[in-house]
């Protein structure tokens, strides 16, 4: 490798390692802090990555994946690059082989600008400071690559993926979270987040207690917290820590109120949203919308025959409802309903009529249709007939708008 001064010489030699048998161009990497297990202390407990990438900073992949290589070669293996993942544990030699690289970006800009490079100096600032590190059974420093969406064969995949989606880069339902929770430990995790194997915690409980040193236990879960991991954009709002599971995804302006709240992983908001209630695994909330006190709306292992629900923008879901079928844009469950699947719901003559205005598409031709009959529809104002208990749904007349105040 020839000495690289500026972004000239750097960009051609990236060329040079793309044409390279080992290169493979991922669509997500990241540098990771692995945290390793106590009673198995091969095995990864949770990876912490301070940086993501999808579908970017290739040239900066390129160098590391040629970094690893040569420490590869002098190590007489062969880096792998034909599965669907590569998880690299990263030492010293490798570091600094990575940073020579980088160094003219040093020299302009102190690294400020460039993510990726603070997060190698920082590591390697952290592996100095620790002569114990090599040694050091609780963490490694690892690079993972995710080259195609397939499952999950490492613990640092799975978080990359919980990480793409908690940090909006990717949509949800769009990644591939088949077997994480086989492939998760359950864990207890500290008011630090820090996880701790149950096993290790029931062998040395008497000696932690008798120490005054045992661990203050917030969860014991597959998944972190979500505010243990993702900074939130400005505008949004958690009030309890709890109440988010890492992998969910919050759009901008979204509130999470206390209480009965809940968003689950592989779910969350598109913008704007008052959630006030349940949003369960693989369900999409639009922006604009209000998931009302205690309001439930079920995931695809939940009573939905593994539909998954997307509930539309400027819907209102009434406090203690519950939704099994997919809704469009303006509509209302009012509080204390369920709507499933197979839910009977009457639509007057009138109703139909105005119905149809909204929906172009849909042919009311009948009095009584099924929930899921009625899925995707906008408009539609599901209600209880107080004197005789029947579902009806209707034109929806009020238009539900988020107080600008709280979002």
């Amino acid at each position: 490798m020839k000495n690289i001064k500026n972004m000239d010489d750097f960009n051609e030699f990236v060329k040079k390692i793309q044409k390279e048998n080992f290169y493979r161009e991922p669509i997500a990497w990241g540098f990771c802090r692995s945290e390793k297990g106590r009673v198995e202390a091969n095995r990864t407990l949770s990876a912490s990555f301070a940086v993501v990438n999808y579908k970017e900073n290739n040239g900066s992949a390129a160098v590391i994946l040629w970094a690893l290589n040569e420490y590869a070669t002098k190590k007489s293996q062969t880096l792998d690059v034909g599965g669907s993942e590569l998880v690299f544990t990263l030492n010293e030699k490798v570091l600094d082989k990575i940073i020579k690289v980088f160094e003219f970006l040093i020299d302009e800009t102190g690294g400020e600008k460039h993510r990726n490079l603070q997060n190698l100096l920082i590591m390697k600032e952290v592996i100095e400071a620790s002569s114990e590190f090599e040694d050091d059974p609780n963490h490694e420093f690892r690079v993972a690559f995710m080259f195609a969406d397939e499952l999950a064969k490492s613990v640092e995949v799975a978080y990359l993926k919980l990480y793409l989606l908690s940090l909006n880069k990717v949509a949800i339902r769009s990644l591939n979270l088949n077997g994480i929770f086989a492939l998760l430990p359950n864990l207890a995790w500290d008011e630090y987040s820090k996880p701790f194997e149950l096993q290790w915690l029931r062998e040395n409980e008497i000696w932690l207690k008798m120490n005054g040193i045992y661990p203050k236990i917030s969860s014991v879960d597959k998944f972190p917290r979500y505010l243990s991991h993702v900074i939130p954009a400005d505008n949004v709002r958690i009030l309890d820590d709890a109440k988010v599971r890492m992998g969910a995804s919050l759009g901008a302006g979204t509130t999470i109120m206390p209480g009965a709240s809940y968003v689950n992983f592989n779910s969350g908001t598109t913008g704007g949203a008052m959630v006030e209630g349940r949003i369960s695994s693989s369900v999409i909330v639009g922006e604009g919308t209000d998931i009302g006190g205690g309001a439930s709306i079920l995931g695809v292992l939940s009573g939905t025959n593994g539909n998954p629900i997307s509930i539309g923008k400027r819907c209102l879901l009434g406090a203690n409802s519950v939704t099994g079928i997919p809704l469009g844009d303006d509509c209302i469950v009012d509080g204390g309903i369920a709507i499933l699947e197979g839910t009977k719901v009457f639509i007057s003559e009138k109703e139909r009529a105005n119905l149809a205005k909204v929906n172009a598409d849909f042919k009311f031709d009948r009095e009584i249709y099924k929930g899921l009959e009625l899925a995707g529809l906008n408009g539609l104002h599901f209600r209880q007939n107080s004197q005789n208990g029947q579902i009806t749904a209707s034109l929806s007349k009020r238009a539900i708008k988020l107080n600008e105040d709280l979002h």
